[in-house]
């Protein structure tokens, strides 16, 4: 097949080198007095190749433009007669593009790199989709002394790492609260919902109602609580709990014969609380552990060797007692890694990923977390997605990496190499030294908001508009595109420096709901790297 790959003057010689060794026969060809790929139309696209390929067009097969051109690629077809398509954004990633020329459909409108982007994402989701719907294949699993089966969600080392988050504090949440957290976790991707109770306190009057109310939003998903008071398991237990957080040498003797009566599994901890007593090394707390499942043989268990904190008793510690409880015993583990998050002050996002691999590589099968502070916002989706990352790499026997599914929010994953900035030195250059001084626009001002909801396409930015000082209109969307051409729309901006204040101010709010951080206008949603360095 011979393919007619047209680019800008900047990008040419990456493209030559990329695409060398191509099994195609390549043609790659510079567009005069364009210097960057990206600023070519269709229109200069099909001019150039008339001009220099029009004794050849019948030879040419296809023909690939920049991924990042604004407009399709339908017009160039359509007058020249040859399918062509989008590449990749990125000149070095062309390679990969010639290479699945055949196996995948190409674009006239998406860049080749994010099809196969969405190619390998959508494979990743159908192979977790048939694998949980592979009833045949659960059953068998279940047999297994390490699988076991909670409600009706299968819970084990061979399935993915379960995500249970905690409501945290849930006897003080008013009706409204509860189920506004609940389905926050339930559009979160969260397997697994828990009613976390109040330690030290007694409110087994509550559960009942706590159980009704959260059991609609939950569905099929099993729904725990996490309390050591006997009295609240004991109520749990007989108003239709599906899952207990804890049980431990001190409470167990109180609660394991109605937690085998009702054939409901519990997560077990190497400690006694009631005495005080948490073992600390990783051999006191495996001791712990089996003399636990022992003194409560029946009972379907979880086993949790308590992950500590980092710079605490020792996560290390607590890593090797799972590595060597997990040697001598196959059955499900328990991962707090809501004691990781919460207690260190960083984003959760790849904190999150690289302890659910740790957890994957020890035997985890739940990965329990709440959502207490800012920093640890979207922990849940973060876990739901990390789980299925170390699955997919677990069964492909591979890193987590190039899987379909990945957990890169704020840096890309590759570095773009198309664009050579040094072609541009000698250009004069300016900056401004002092700040404009400010004028009021006499078509008035806006209050930019963001309001979070349980989701991203939950969420929105609103802009309040004021005439006088007094509100007149609020301009509501998901996006900054989308508010500031209303606004243009309706002549609601008259400066320049207001028209591009307004600009950045809405695409800071748009990123800021992505992204879940707070959004105040006039303030910068991220610390100046220089903070760091004082």
């Amino acid at each position: 097949m011979k393919v007619l790959i047209v680019t800008g003057e900047l990008a040419y010689p990456l493209i030559k080198e990329v695409v060398s060794d191509s099994k195609e026969d390549i043609i790659v060809h510079i567009v005069d007095n364009t210097q960057v790929a990206a600023f070519l139309t269709p229109r200069i696209i099909i001019n150039e190749v008339r001009r220099c390929f029009d004794d050849q067009l019948d030879e040419i097969d296809m023909i690939l433009v920049p991924g990042l051109i604004k407009k399709g690629t339908k017009e160039i077809t359509k007058e020249l007669g040859i399918p062509t398509f989008k590449g990749s954004t990125d000149g070095a990633d062309l390679a990969m593009v010639l290479n699945l020329i055949g196996s995948i459909d190409l674009s006239e409108d998406k860049p080749a790199d994010k099809l196969i982007e969405e190619e390998k994402r959508k494979n990743a989701f159908k192979f977790i989709e048939d694998f949980e719907n592979d009833e045949e294949n659960i059953k068998r699993l279940l047999e297994k002394p390490n699988n076991i089966m909670i409600r009706n969600l299968p819970v084990g080392e061979d399935f993915p790492m379960r995500v249970l988050s905690e409501i945290a504090n849930a006897p003080f949440l008013s009706k409204e609260a509860l189920i506004k957290k609940c389905q926050y976790f339930v559009d979160s991707g969260a397997d697994m919902i828990d009613i976390g109770m109040a330690a030290g306190e007694d409110f087994s009057d509550k559960i009942p109602e706590l159980i009704e109310t959260l059991r609609p939003i939950v569905g099929d998903r099993p729904l725990s609580i996490d309390t050591l008071n006997a009295n609240e398991i004991k109520v749990a237990a007989e108003n239709g709990i599906d899952f207990v957080l804890s049980l431990d040498l001190g409470n167990n003797s109180e609660v394991q014969e109605i937690l085998k009566e009702k054939d409901i599994p519990a997560v077990l901890l190497p400690t006694n609380f009631s005495q005080g007593k948490s073992p600390k090394s990783p051999s006191e707390r495996v001791e712990s552990m089996h003399q636990l499942i022992k003194d409560t043989e029946g009972l379907r268990y979880v086993a949790d060797l308590i992950l500590d904190p980092v710079n605490s008793s020792s996560i290390v510690e607590s890593i090797i007692a799972c590595h060597e409880f997990h040697k001598v015993n196959p059955a499900p583990m328990f991962f707090g890694v809501g004691n990781v998050t919460e207690l260190m002050d960083a984003d959760s996002g790849g904190v999150n990923v690289l302890l659910a691999g740790i957890g994957m590589e020890l035997g985890v099968s739940i990965l329990f977390t709440p959502e207490e502070s800012g920093k640890t916002r979207g922990s849940v989706y973060e876990l739901a997605t990390a789980s299925k990352m170390m699955f997919l790499a677990k069964h492909r026997k591979s890193i987590p990496k190039d899987l379909g599914i990945n957990m890169v929010a704020f840096k890309d994953k590759h570095k773009r190499t198309d664009i050579i900035l040094n072609e541009l030195d000698g250009i004069e250059q300016t900056r401004q030294v002092k700040p404009m001084k400010f004028v009021r626009d006499k078509a008035g001002s806006f209050k930019i908001n963001v309001e979070y909801g349980n989701t991203v396409r939950e969420s929105r930015i609103t802009a309040t508009h004021f005439k006088k000082n007094k509100p007149d209109l609020v301009i509501v969307g998901n996006s900054a595109k989308e508010i500031y051409e209303e606004i243009i729309t309706k002549d609601l901006v008259s400066r320049m420096e207001h028209a591009a204040y307004l600009g950045s101010e809405l695409q800071k709010a748009e990123i800021a709901m992505i992204t879940g951080k707070e959004y105040v206008q006039d303030f910068e949603l991220f610390k100046n790297p220089d903070e760091f360095k004082k």
